[in-house]
């Protein structure tokens, strides 16, 4: 199997990574940081907003079972594309929405998608592409964390609807 990968930021990534684990040809999902200064950031250096690092996944898939297109297409529906710098209560530059390319070739499918989604919101989106650069995978008790934590009060109440609204708008997409 050939695989192919795209980082995506859209908030806190333990959203974007509960979700992304269910998705039909998704071979590996890993939340890390993206697009800072600092070369091996921690969570806490994120936090404080000042490494221009973003909370991201990388989001390994089968490009015969999904296409790139699709991926995005979820993407753009689980995470608010119009809000600078936040996500509901999530606020600042770790968390805002970007998609970071692992290849140029990328490029064209993503502006593509993102420009559907600009017109769909009425010119309102904010979603950067860039190249991936300083990637960097967050500490391992964020890895899987919906999966390990689905009582927590953050998943519960912010993790947990997203994955519903993934699954009644992508149900051919869920893996089975």
């Amino acid at each position: 199997m050939i695989t192919t990968s795209i980082t995506l930021g859209g908030g806190c990534f333990w959203c974007l990574e509960a979700v992304y684990e269910l998705v039909e040809g998704v071979v590996a999902v890993e939340s890390g940081y993206s697009n800072g200064h600092l070369p091996q950031p921690s969570y806490e250096q994120v936090c404080r907003g000042d490494t221009g690092h973003v909370e991201v996944v990388c989001v390994e898939f089968d490009p015969q079972r999904i296409t790139l297109r699709e991926i995005l297409e979820i993407f753009f529906a689980i995470h608010d594309p119009t809000t600078l710098n936040r996500q509901g209560h999530d606020v600042g530059p770790q968390y805002r929405s970007g998609v970071y390319l692992h290849e140029e070739s990328q490029r064209a499918v993503v502006q593509a998608v993102r420009d559907e989604a600009d017109a769909a919101h009425g010119g309102r989106v904010v979603t950067e592409i860039e190249p991936r650069r300083n990637y960097w995978r967050a500490e391992e008790h964020h890895q899987h964390y919906y999966a390990r934590n689905p009582w927590q009060g953050y998943c519960a109440h912010v993790v947990a609807p997203k994955v519903e609204k993934f699954r009644r708008t992508f149900a051919a997409r869920v893996r089975g």
